[in-house]
């Protein structure tokens, strides 16, 4: 009862408590965000964690390798320029629900075994053809965001606040664009 006065009093927040279910609602924002800009799914999607190192790491790099051996290379894995690890499915373009509902699995396991302190973000790739977008789930806060990556270094800040609010209503978008970090070199984009 003291620690929640003291939290209130210095104005700390509790996080919100992930809900690995929020993404079921991709699928139904992917039929909005087509209909409405174009941008369709491109069957790639990819969970992100960054392992930290030690006992904790071996173990979550065991879970990673049971996970990869799924359903014969259902999966696979890379690690990008900041070390963190994608664990990256592909399907077909029309197989949103599937898509998600192999991320969602992903994201469960590693949950259930322990890692979810490890988990980032999970994130759906999407183009209209010439540009390429994710939609990126943020585990830690339970929200979405649109990044549209336009270069190396760049990102299109005007379609990202462009298909914020097509899906909107859809899905719990980030309201602190702070958090709208770039993924530049993410799988799929």
């Amino acid at each position: 009862m003291r620690m929640r006065f003291l939290d209130a009093l210095l104005g700390r927040t509790k996080p919100v408590p992930p809900n690995l279910d929020q993404l079921f609602a991709l699928p139904a924002a992917a039929l909005n965000l087509q209909a409405a800009t174009g941008y369709a799914p491109t069957g790639v999607g990819a969970v992100c964690f960054k392992a930290a190192e030690g006992g904790g790491f071996s173990a979550l790099q065991g879970e990673v390798d049971q996970l990869l051996a799924l359903d014969n290379g259902k999966y696979s894995s890379q690690v990008d320029s900041y070390g963190f690890t994608w664990l990256v499915r592909q399907t077909t373009a029309e197989d949103t629900a599937g898509l998600v509902t192999d991320l969602h699995s992903v994201n469960s396991a590693l949950v259930d075994d322990g890692f979810g302190s490890a988990l980032l973000c999970t994130l759906v790739a999407f183009s209209n053809g010439t540009k390429s977008l994710g939609l990126v789930y943020l585990y830690k806060q339970g929200t979405w965001y649109p990044f549209a990556p336009t270069g190396p270094d760049r990102r299109d800040n005007t379609v990202e606040l462009q298909i914020r609010s097509v899906v909107t209503d859809d899905l719990r978008i980030e309201p602190d664009l702070a958090r709208w970090f770039p993924v530049y070199g993410a799988p799929g984009l």
